[in-house]
Formats: C-alpha cells, structure tokens, sequence
C-alpha cells in the first residue's frame, strides 16, 4: 500500500484546498423538491438507498434510487424542514425522479411538490465552514438557516456544506456570515479534490452501480436497512466481491479531457473520464485492466493529456500498485 499511499488525493492536490478561505456559491444544477405527508418517511425508506432513520431535523442523509436491476437513477440529499421533507437533486431530472417517485406512491399519503424558481441550493466551503454556520456534530449535521436548512455535506466531514433555502435567501446570510462568494467552477474544483461525484456527469443513468460509484464509503447505501429498490443486485455485488471498476480521481498534466475520453495504458484503455475541471477529475477505471498495465503510478494518455490516476485519502479499498 506504500505506493498507494504516496498517490493518494491529499498527498498530491488537497493540501491546497484545505488551506483556502471559507467561500460559498450557488449551484444552479441542483434543486428542491418538497415531500410530506403521513406516510412519507415509510414511503422513502421502503425505495432508497439509505436508512432514513436516522433523518431528523439535526441530521441529513445522502441516498438514492436505483433501477430493479440495481443502475443508478438519481442520487440526493435529504433533510427535516418542518413537517416536511426537502430533497436536494440535480434540477435537470426533478421532473424525471417525481414521476417515478409517483409511480411508487400508489395510495400512500405523500405530496411531493417541484419548485424549480422557489427554492435554491448553495454550497459553503472551506476553512472555517462549521463553525460559522454552527455546525459542529459532524457530517450530516443541520439547522434551520433563514427560511430554509443548512447542513453539513454527509458524505465526507471534509466536505463542507449545504443550504437550501427560498430564493434571494441564502446568498445573503452567507456573505454576512463571512463566505466568500465564488464561482460554481470553484466549488466542482473542490468537490473534485475530495473526488466525490456528481450526478448525471459521474453517476450515469441506468449505468453506474453503487459500488463501483464509491456510494457505500460515501454514506449513501446501507445494507443494514432492509429492503431497497435494486437492493438484490448491489448486496450480490458486495458480498460476492464483484466490484470490477472504481470512480477514481485523476490528476492531469495538459489540456482537460472530454467526458468519455479513453484513458489509455499504450493502445489499451485503462479507464473512462468523466466529470473534471483544470487539473482535476474523475475517471471509471477498470480494475483487471489497471493492473494488466502495471498498476497505479503508471501514467496514461487521454488525447493530448497525460492523466495520473490517484487514490482518495478515504479509500477503504486496494488497487493494484505499479510493478517494479
């Protein structure tokens, strides 16, 4: 592991981002649905990923929902507002998640409510970031902010923070708070630095499965909870240790890679680029594939680019190292 280690994240791009000022954006691919409801917690626990439990107004979760076969569909945040529930999703595909949310409903008492010009969905990052918000209890720690609830990212204590909030709100409470406002590009720069993913540009529709995806480590499936939508799939994965790719990130030296982009070991591709911005991104790494070319420390070609795969200083996992 001696060489994994020397290529993890933090020892090679994160030393820098954890040095950086408290800053905030808004993220203007994400949205709000609000849910609620007699039934809508036993509704949710039934479909999604996690284990909504522990959902309460201090505390947030991070979950998803698969296909029967167990692809990915949508991944989301979600949190305790007053009697109701407020999920934060990609904005793109609300439309898309409340149907399908709907097709599951049947008679239970749940209402689920789009506001796509009502709501909105910042990021809080940086040094700093808990305590000027009042978060403290770790990941997935909220409270009310203004109209709305901030709360600390639960994938990764590392991660920073979350506020949903009625339009023209948050903006200004984080400015008065101290945050710096900076563009959304800065904050994909630092969500890339932690290598976590997002949805629809690294967790591909009817595509991506939770493990490879790196969901487990990051909180948004437990296999404690019962049952879930595409749970059979998943747990068979994890027991029967399939798990063949890894979302890693990447450190690129040259022009940024397309999405799809083929990370190449001479002619043979390695991995698949996704999401990345700068020097930064994440790619789907093939595991035989990877160690067929010697392992991690290998440098590959994607286009004129020279990318090194890296592995996140949370890796609970092993990938071949470079054979010497």
């Amino acid at each position: 592991m001696a060489l994994a280690k020397a290529l993890s994240l933090g020892a090679c791009i994160l030393s820098g981002v954890r040095m950086m000022e408290a800053n905030y954006c808004l993220l203007p691919g994400r949205g709000v649905l609000r849910l609620s409801g007699a039934d809508v917690l036993p509704f949710l626990q039934a479909l999604v990923t996690r284990n909504l439990d522990s959902l309460a107004p201090e505390r947030a979760v991070y979950g998803a929902l698969l296909t029967p076969q167990g692809k990915y569909l949508f991944d989301f945040f979600l949190a305790r507002h007053g009697d109701e529930l407020l999920l934060d999703g990609e904005a793109a595909r609300l439309e898309a998640l409340t149907k399908r949310l709907n097709m599951y409903r049947l008679r239970a008492d749940v209402t689920i409510e789009e506001t796509p010009a009502e709501w909105e969905v910042y990021a809080a990052f940086g040094a700093g970031t808990e305590a000027a918000l009042g978060l403290t209890d770790g990941a997935g720690a909220a409270k009310a902010y203004g109209d709305g609830i901030a709360f600390l990212d639960p994938r990764l204590t590392e991660a920073g923070a979350r506020v949903m909030a009625p339009t023209g709100q948050a903006g200004a409470m984080l400015a008065a708070a101290g945050f710096n406002p900076v563009a959304a590009a800065d904050y994909d720069y630092f969500r890339l630095g932690l290598a976590l993913p997002d949805s629809g540009r690294d967790l591909v529709v009817d595509k991506s499965l939770m493990l490879e995806s790196n969901l487990e480590r990051l909180h948004g499936v437990d296999f404690d909870k019962g049952c879930f939508v595409g749970q059979e799939l998943t747990a068979r994965t994890k027991y029967r240790a399939l798990v063949r790719k890894r979302l890693l990130p990447v450190r690129i030296d040259g022009p940024l890679p397309d999405p799809g982009t083929p990370l190449l070991a001479g002619e043979q591709e390695i991995a698949v680029m996704r999401s990345g911005e700068r020097d930064r991104g994440l790619a789907l790494v093939r595991i035989d594939r990877l160690a067929e070319a010697g392992g991690l420390g290998r440098n590959l070609t994607a286009g004129a680019a020279t990318v090194t795969l890296l592995m996140p200083d949370w890796a609970d996992f092993e990938l071949p190292e470079l054979k010497v």
